[in-house]
């Protein structure tokens, strides 16, 4: 089996590695799944599918996935659209595996994720784990609407768990953040 991307990789490292015409496939299937609660991205912008594997001949393909939080509700129905997307388009018996660790990082989300999410108008995490690790609290926001980076949080919860709601001192006008992990 060939696996890709490496549970560390980053979404867009993980994009060049050399693939088997029937990965590319099925990297191709899951690059058109919507995360459902962020209809904006799909499960491959957000990093949450690490893994393709395609066996030889008939051994079924397998896709390994790591929700953006452990029980997050959102797995089970993010699971049945990628099996159903699979099985459309001819990979019947799909095996779709989790895998928590190492957990999911918001490191893991593409830049087209990053640029999806702020043009749907949800600030997307500033910068690295590593780089927050340092700044803490202190790492600034910026508004996905005017770019300003004086705002504040005003809630530290969302409408989803791995979301934090905001507001732009600027335009003054509420959004959400996706949390730093």
């Amino acid at each position: 089996m060939t696996a890709s991307p490496t549970p560390q990789a980053r979404p867009e490292a993980a994009a060049s590695a050399p693939r088997t015409a029937a990965e590319q496939a099925v990297w191709a299937v899951l690059a058109g799944v919507n995360d459902p609660e962020i209809p904006a991205v799909t499960v491959v912008d957000l990093g949450i599918v690490r893994r393709v594997e395609v066996g030889a001949g008939d051994a079924p393909v397998r896709v390994v996935i790591t929700p953006t939080y452990t029980g997050c509700p959102a797995t089970d129905i993010i699971t049945f659209l990628i099996r159903t997307a699979l099985e459309t388009a001819g990979f019947a018996g799909a095996e779709i595996v989790q895998e928590i660790d190492p957990p999911w990082t918001t490191d893991w989300i593409s830049k087209d994720g990053r640029r999806k999410l702020r043009e749907y108008g949800i600030a997307p995490p500033p910068g690295s784990t590593s780089k927050r690790a340092l700044l803490g609290e202190s790492a600034e926001i910026e508004c996905p609407r005017c770019g300003s980076r004086e705002t504040e949080r005003i809630s530290q919860f969302s409408s989803t768990p791995c979301k934090a709601l905001h507001r732009c001192r600027s335009c003054l006008e509420p959004f959400e953040a996706f949390k730093c992990h």
